[in-house]
């Protein structure tokens, strides 16, 4: 695999979308996304990654928005839109670990440290909220303590459930009702 890939994604993620676009999600967005890179996601999500991805903080960052933002995309309302959440948070954990959001944009950092914010873990969302505090953008740090309030009090983010074939509890009902449109 040549390394063109992490230019064409990150120019797309970042020169193409607008903001709001990251967030908002669109079946439009969705449709661009899957024929664009969706073969790309495939072999990225089916481990064919490249060692690069632990070495360089471009390819790092390509990889983790392919795995943790494209599978969102791609695979929107189902299982697999959370398949690669393990492999994009390995990823992104190493990058942390070597400092690679050291020289990035808060816009490049903010999407490095997403995977720690849709980990089901309490202490990748300690850690996500410790990250997020860093950028100092309000906004994103509200989304971060958010997803770590929730996981403190489910254990599991209950808008997956109906995608994971998971029960819902009637707390996580009554949540949901009130959090219409929350991670889709």
């Amino acid at each position: 695999m040549d390394d063109s890939w992490v230019d064409e994604v990150l120019a797309f993620w970042f020169e193409e979308l607008e903001p709001k676009d990251w967030f908002e999600g669109s079946d439009a967005l969705d449709d661009t996304i899957r024929t664009r890179f969706g073969a790309l996601h495939e072999r990225l999500a089916g481990g064919q990654v490249p060692p690069e991805v632990m070495e360089e903080p471009r390819t790092a960052l390509a990889a983790v928005i392919v795995l943790d933002q494209f599978s969102r995309n791609i695979h929107r309302r189902s299982a697999r839109a959370f398949a690669a959440d393990d492999m994009a948070l390995r990823i992104a954990r190493n990058a942390v670990d070597k400092k690679f959001d050291d020289d990035m944009t808060p816009e490049e950092r903010q999407f490095l440290y997403m995977p720690f914010q849709h980990s089901e873990i309490s202490a990748d969302q300690e850690h996500s909220v410790m990250l997020f505090k860093s950028l100092g953008d309000e906004e994103a740090i509200k989304y971060a303590v958010e997803h770590r309030d929730i996981i403190e009090k489910f254990g599991r983010f209950p808008h997956r459930n109906r995608a994971l074939g998971r029960e819902s509890t009637r707390e996580e009902i009554a949540f949901l009702e009130g959090h219409v449109g929350f991670g889709q």
